[in-house]
């Protein structure tokens, strides 16, 4: 059977065209109504007729009146620079004339030729601009979770008084949310839409961030952050395959990198508004010691903006055309291409443009499976229940086709590439802080003061006590009143008489003491603080319930600012990669990318101060963004459209994976050796960048 070749009326020039072409742009639905007609383009397509009007020779546009086309000039013709439009044209005619030489094209092949030439008509302009400003709010926020967790441990942890597995288990758990997250909205985004399941998952993120600044108890908190990270955990898939399906493939390399920038702008934002509402302890307020709202918590609730942002932009926002094409949502997608054609143009000065055309290649398809559940018997639970189930046995069989003969080979190559990228990245951005601390700690701990056998009576300590140990001392008839205990400890000590009073302790400790006849009267020195001691009529009355922090001396601005550096740091390879990975091309940027960040890592050996620390850390951070920036492009570009949201949320599932691998892995090493941590992160980066040369080239290509 000969292939059917798509049709396009070509655009009319401005002269030819009617003062007012929409007037008489009428689209008749079979029955010839006023609203709609569009004529049978054979069994497998759809043809959209439009019939314009002759228009007279003296018509002319406002936008043209006064110019005469002909003596325009382009300016780069002097210097033998082909027009743009030209070269569109020699692209067009290469692709048609693939099409007619080739003996078998499929349907999935003509739809994506089809729909690059529909694309490059509607042009590059405010339509994808304003999409790019809503979906970059959206990455924008996924950024900020990542970032969200980190920056107010220091304070949460004292607020809900926090272990060191708690700790762990509430950093690991957003990146356990995110991993779920991803393998379940992109599978969904295939198969029910793009707009509708990015709406849902910035809605499940901001309704847990609200609810995950009020929760007091850590089960709670806890929980909230998992709900949230499973919700915009899918926004990063749903996210660059949306966005891809509106560009044309001269500027899709280029404009998915820049949309990257706004990960790196989550970043500085978070960690902005984190110096700027955290150390603010008088924001917060409290009823009661039950309910305790600090400044930390009103962070939380300002990381929520960029989602609420992108969630009310998303209402203005069509469904992605591509995605109702192949789901034989024909009419839909020709009223939303118009759309964006007569967005653009008008935008450019240009609204006597007519969108038109007049054919889209219709996929064979299996009869839609949802039309008989939602007509079947039942109850409505029934029904929903069957069509859940439905709708999870055909995301799984689409999960599972990517392991398929035709793109089983690029599957592993690209799972391997972002697991080896995630690990280093991820890891190394949990161990350049960690080693600053541990830095820190250790200086901290040489400026210690130890006192050993003091005896000291009747005495009255009316002042704190920081970084201090105190061994085999003897404390008789003494008074600590209106005090603060920092990072103090006491070992075979005794105590008699003493009276303890309104005691806030950070790190204070009491080991193998005996305690006599001593009265601990609102403190919180409970339990815990003390390690096998003995006590004699010893009297605990009205201790302080959770753990007490002063906002103000303890939250290190250093925290927020060595996030800040890292995130600011990727500003010239964001700018470096969008402006060069359409010129030399995808596979290049992501191998050259991930061996020079491997290289960099070696730089650590060098120096090992906390300053040194920090500037390896944004070195690492500004070359490693080419290559995420390549890494998501290629991904869009190696999937066809029925699986590309669930390609790539598989694969975003496996780097939020290695990301919480490299993060346990490589704090497991800190304050032990920096070596491992060092040579994994490299033979990582090594391997996945020699990988990458492996993969095809893909920047010539149409979206399939």
């Amino acid at each position: 059977m000969p292939i059917k070749t798509p049709t396009y009326s070509v655009g009319k020039n401005i002269s030819e065209t009617m003062a007012d072409p929409y007037h008489n742009n009428i689209y008749h639905q079979g029955d010839g109504d006023s609203y709609g007609m569009y004529g049978q383009g054979g069994q497998d397509g759809y043809a959209y007729q439009t019939d314009y009007p002759p228009q007279e020779e003296d018509a002319a546009s406002d936008v043209t009146e006064g110019h005469d086309e002909e003596d325009q000039m382009y300016e780069g013709e002097y210097q033998g620079i082909p027009h743009p439009d030209e070269v569109k044209a020699a692209r067009r005619a290469a692709r048609a004339k693939a099409r007619s030489v080739a003996d078998a094209m499929s349907d999935q092949e003509e739809l994506a030729e089809q729909y690059e030439d529909i694309m490059e008509d509607c042009g590059h302009g405010r339509f994808q601009w304003t999409l790019f400003v809503v979906l970059g709010l959206a990455l924008m926020a996924d950024s900020v979770e990542c970032f969200v967790v980190a920056l107010v441990l220091p304070s949460a942890e004292k607020d809900m008084c926090l272990s060191h597995s708690e700790k762990g288990m509430l950093g690991l758990i957003v990146f356990l949310g995110m991993m779920f997250g991803a393998f379940i909205w992109g599978g969904l985004a295939d198969k029910v839409g793009r707009r509708k399941c990015l709406i849902i998952v910035l809605a499940m993120n901001c309704i847990s961030a609200f609810f995950s600044s009020f929760a007091q108890g850590y089960g709670f908190f806890l929980f909230f952050r998992l709900f949230s990270g499973i919700g915009i955990g899918g926004s990063v898939p749903i996210v660059y395959s949306y966005f891809s399906e509106f560009l044309q493939m001269d500027k899709r390399g280029e404009h998915l990198s820049w949309l990257c920038m706004f990960w790196m702008m989550g970043g500085i934002y978070a960690s902005f508004t984190a110096w700027s509402i955290i150390p603010r302890y008088g924001w917060g307020f409290s009823m009661g010691t039950e309910f305790q709202f600090h400044s930390w918590r009103v962070f939380v609730l300002v990381c929520a903006l960029p989602a609420i942002a992108a969630f009310v932009g998303l209402m203005f926002m069509p469904e992605s055309p591509r995605f109702l094409l192949e789901n034989a949502k024909h009419d839909e997608a020709w009223m939303i291409l118009k759309q964006v054609h007569d967005t653009n143009w008008r935008a450019k000065g240009e609204p006597e443009r007519v969108f038109t055309v007049t054919h889209i290649k219709t996929p064979k398809t299996q009869e839609d499976e949802f039309i008989e559940i939602q007509t079947a018997t039942g109850t409505a639970f029934q029904r929903w229940v069957v069509r859940t189930l439905t709708l999870a046995k055909l995301v799984m069989k689409n999960v599972l086709s990517l392991v398929g003969r035709d793109l089983r080979l690029a599957t592993l190559l690209m799972a391997i590439i972002w697991f080896t990228m995630a690990f280093s990245y991820y890891g190394l951005s949990v161990w350049f802080p960690d080693m600053i601390k541990h830095l820190q700690h250790e200086e901290y701990e040489s400026k210690q003061k130890v006192f050993h056998r003091e005896k000291v009576e009747q005495f009255h300590f009316n002042f704190s006590l920081e970084n201090q140990v105190h061994k085999e001392g003897e404390y008789i008839n003494d008074k600590f009143i209106n005090i603060e205990m920092k990072s103090v400890k006491f070992e075979d000590s005794l105590f008699v008489d003493c009276f303890f009073e309104n005691i806030r302790s950070t790190e204070t400790f009491f080991e193998n003491c005996t305690i006599r006849s001593t009265v601990f009267y609102d403190t919180d020195l409970y339990e815990e603080k003390f390690i096998d001691c003995t006590f004699e009529n010893v009297t605990f009355l009205h201790n302080k319930k959770g753990c007490h922090l002063d906002y103000e001396e303890d939250n290190d601005v250093l925290v927020y600012l060595v996030s800040f550096l890292g995130s600011l740091a990727v500003l010239p390879g964001n700018i470096i990669s969008a402006l060069f990975m359409d010129k030399i091309g995808r596979i290049k940027i992501i191998g050259g990318s991930m061996l020079i960040s491997a290289g960099c890592t070696f730089f650590l050996f060098l120096s090992f101060s906390q300053a040194a620390i920090i500037a390896w850390q944004c070195l690492f951070c500004g070359v490693s963004v080419a290559a995420w920036n390549g890494i998501q492009v290629i991904t869009v570009e190696l999937y066809p459209a029925s699986k590309r949201a669930t390609a790539f949320g598989v694969l975003n599932a496996i780097c939020k994976l290695a990301a919480i691998l490299g993060s346990s892995i490589f704090a497991s090493f800190i304050g032990i050796t920096k070596v491992i941590p060092i040579l994994l992160s490299f033979g990582a980066l090594v391997g996945g960048g020699v990988l990458a040369l492996k993969l095809p080239e893909t920047r010539e290509k149409v979206l399939l």
